[in-house]
């Protein structure tokens, strides 16, 4: 057995780890509510909404399953639609209600994506998984909480999922900020085989395109498009910040021109995968 495989068996049985408990400590220590604020954050959010749009119509209701803080539910309450919102953290539950104002079609519950059994089949037209694929670890998860989606979404509905990718990670932690000992002691890469892990410590689910085709290519549903929601942004993200408003209104036009590059994407820390279920 080789040195890596020894040390991650010793790590993992001197401290094992629940899901839950990480991600609550996670989202209790950030601001997740002001993370989409910045210049460079407003790229993820602003791609989010502009593939959203292109499929919204006067009516259709939507779920948000996943919602953090709520800033997408929020977004679209306040143009009108009836939004339901799930949530598993308590602390981002009461942000989010926080956040609410008194005109908002908005309703949200305590919930996880993988059993939302209070919804009957078919009940949105839109169903937003943007954040859950994340933080679930196992295939079988991951599964469900598509499948989840998709039985609560109407015939000729639409899906949007969001994931992070692994390649941008590795890259701007483990190299670039002089990381990877760390990483190898957390037992997150293998540096033989660079295969990547991700334990509940480590509290995000990190994914290549193929495995997220792989996931969804199984759905009854129909890939319309596979997006960079952030693109080169988040690599570059202090000279972004201090771009002028000509100069980041030009990058903005660039990056939605090139979002769904394909020899692209990989470098994206977050992408987009919209789905219409048939």
């Amino acid at each position: 057995m080789k040195l890596f495989d020894l040390i991650k068996r010793k790590l993992f049985k001197k401290k094992p780890q629940t899901t839950g408990n990480h991600l609550v400590d996670f989202y209790n220590r950030i601001d997740e509510d002001s993370r989409l604020l910045s210049k460079c954050g407003q790229i993820e959010f602003l791609t989010t909404v502009k593939y959203i749009d292109k499929y919204l119509q006067k009516g259709m209701k939507i779920i948000e399953i996943g919602a953090a803080t709520g800033r997408y539910s929020h977004h679209f309450a306040r143009k009108g639609f009836t939004v339901e919102a799930v949530e598993l953290i308590e602390h981002n539950i009461e942000v989010f209600k926080a956040n609410t104002m008194p005109n908002e079609k908005i309703n949200i519950i305590q919930g996880n994506a993988v059993d939302l059994y209070v919804y009957p089949d078919n009940s949105f037209d839109v169903s937003l998984l943007l954040g859950p694929m994340y933080h679930l670890y196992t295939v079988e998860e991951q599964k469900k909480a598509l499948s989840e989606a998709q039985r609560i979404t109407k015939s000729g509905g639409y899906i949007f999922v969001a994931y992070c990718m692994v390649d941008p990670s590795v890259l701007t932690r483990a190299f670039a900020e002089n990381r990877l000992q760390e990483f190898i002691d957390t037992e997150l890469i293998n540096i033989d085989t660079f295969e990547t892990f991700f334990p509940p410590h480590g509290v995000f689910k990190l994914y290549t395109r193929d495995e997220i085709f792989d996931l969804t290519d199984s759905l009854n549903a129909k890939r319309l498009h596979f997006v960079a929601t952030d693109g080169y942004a988040p690599h570059m993200s202090k000279s972004v910040e201090k771009m002028d408003d000509f100069t980041y209104e030009t990058y903005l036009r660039y990056h939605f021109k090139n979002c769904e590059r394909q020899d692209l994407i990989g470098m994206s820390p977050h992408t987009l995968e919209v789905l219409k279920k048939e």
